[in-house]
C-alpha cells in the first residue's frame, strides 16, 4: 500500500485533518501568515498524522478526537522542528531554507511557539483532553531532556549505546507514540490495544531515527537532507557506535570527535573508519531489528486494511531514502 494509498483510504479523515491544521495556523498577521503558509507548502511526508489515523481505524472508528489528535501531532512536529533548527544552526530544511536562516532565530522560535501554542489549544478542546494533555506533555519533556542529553554528549564525545537509544527515544519515538497512544483514546480503546499501539510506535520511532542516522552517512545532499551534520556537530550515532565496538581506536576516535570543532576534517578520517569497519552494515542490522519489533507488535491488533497499512509504514524505513 503506497502513501497515495494511505491517504486514498483514510478519505475524509485526512482532508479534515489537513483544514484544521490551515484553519489552525490563520492569523491576520502578515508575515505570520506568510510564514506559515510557506511550511505547509513544504510539510514533508506528514508520517506523525498518517500513523495516528490509521491507528484510530485500526482499534475503533475514528471520533472528532482522532482527526483533532492528528492534526495537533503535526503541529507539535513542526513546532520542534522549527526550534531545533535555531538550536543547530540548521540553515535547510527538507531541501529550502529554515524559517531561521530567512527570518532569523528570534522569529523562528517565535513561529515554532504559535505552533505549539495552536496544538495545545486543539488538545484542550477535545472531549478526552485529559489523557492527551499528559502524553503530549510527557513528550514535550522527552524531547527537551533528549536535546539535552544529546549536548551533553556531544561535548564528552563519551556517547554509549544506552544514551544513544535514549536520546532517539525523546527526540524521536516519543512523538510518535504520542500521536499512537491519543489516537487509541480517542477510540477507546481497552489496555491491551494501547500497551501495543505505544510498542509499535516506540519500535517504529526508534528504527525511523536510526534510518536517519544512517542517511547522514550513506546518503547524498541531492535528496535535499545535507549528509555529514550529525558528525560536524559531534554527535556519536549508530554507524559510529557500531563501528567504536571491539576497536582498538576507540579512544582516540572518540578525541577526534571532540576535537571536530577545532579540526573539521577529522569528519573525513572518521568517515572512512566507519565504512572500514562495517558501522553502516552493523546499523542497518539493528535498524531490522527495530522493524521486526514494531510489525510483532501489531500482532495484537485486528486485521484490516488499517493494520496492514501500518505493516508497510514499518517497513517503510527499510527502504525510504530520505
Amino acid at each position: 500500500m503506497s502513501r497515495q494509498d494511505i491517504i486514498a483510504y483514510l478519505g475524509t479523515d485526512w482532508d479534515r485533518m489537513l483544514a484544521l491544521i490551515r484553519e489552525s495556523l490563520s492569523s491576520d498577521v502578515g508575515l505570520l501568515g506568510q510564514t506559515n503558509g510557506r511550511i505547509l507548502s513544504n510539510s514533508g511526508k506528514l508520517l506523525r498524522p498518517q500513523l495516528s489515523l490509521l491507528m484510530s481505524r485500526a482499534l475503533g472508528t475514528p471520533t472528532e478526537d482522532s482527526v483533532r489528535f492528528a492534526a495537533a501531532t503535526e503541529l507539535f512536529h513542526n513546532a520542534t522542528l522549527l526550534h531545533d533548527d535555531v538550536a543547530d544552526g540548521s540553515t535547510q530544511r527538507r531541501g529550502r531554507p529554515t524559517v531561521a536562516a530567512l527570518l532569523g532565530p528570534s522569529a523562528a522560535v517565535l513561529v515554532g511557539d504559535f505552533w505549539l501554542a495552536r496544538a495545545v489549544d486543539l488538545v484542550v478542546e477535545a472531549e478526552h483532553r485529559e489523557a492527551a494533555i499528559r502524553l503530549f506533555s510527557n513528550t514535550l519533556t522527552d524531547l527537551a531532556e533528549g536535546e539535552m542529553l544529546q549536548l551533553e554528549k556531544a561535548s564528552s564525545a563519551d556517547t554509549t549505546m544506552q544514551d544513544y537509544l535514549r536520546i532517539i527515544h525523546c527526540k524521536t519515538a516519543s512523538l510518535f507514540s504520542a500521536a499512537a497512544q491519543t489516537a487509541a483514546v480517542s477510540v477507546d480503546a481497552p489496555a491491551a490495544l494501547l500497551d501495543a499501539a505505544r510498542a509499535f510506535a516506540e519500535a517504529f520511532g526508534t528504527a525511523f531515527q536510526i534510518k536517519d542516522d544512517i542517511l547522514d552517512y550513506a546518503g547524498t545532499d541531492a535528496l535535499g537532507k545535507p549528509v555529514g551534520v550529525d558528525l560536524r556537530e559531534c554527535k556519536i550515532t549508530l554507524p559510529l557506535l557500531g563501528a567504536l565496538e571491539g576497536s582498538p581506536r576507540e579512544e582516540e576516535i572518540r578525541t577526534m570527535v571532540r576535537q571536530i570543532p577545532e579540526h573539521p576534517e577529522y569528519c573525513d578520517e572518521i568517515r572512512r573508519f566507519v565504512l572500514e569497519r562495517d558501522g553502516i552494515a552493523r546499523a542497518v542490522g539493528c535498524l531490522g531489528e527495530w522493524v521486526d519489533r514494531a510489525v510483532k507488535a501489531l500482532d495484537a491488533f485486528p486485521d484490516g486494511p488499517a493494520r496492514e497499512a501500518l505493516v508497510e509504514i514499518a517497513h517503510y524505513n527499510v527502504w525510504r531514502e530520505v
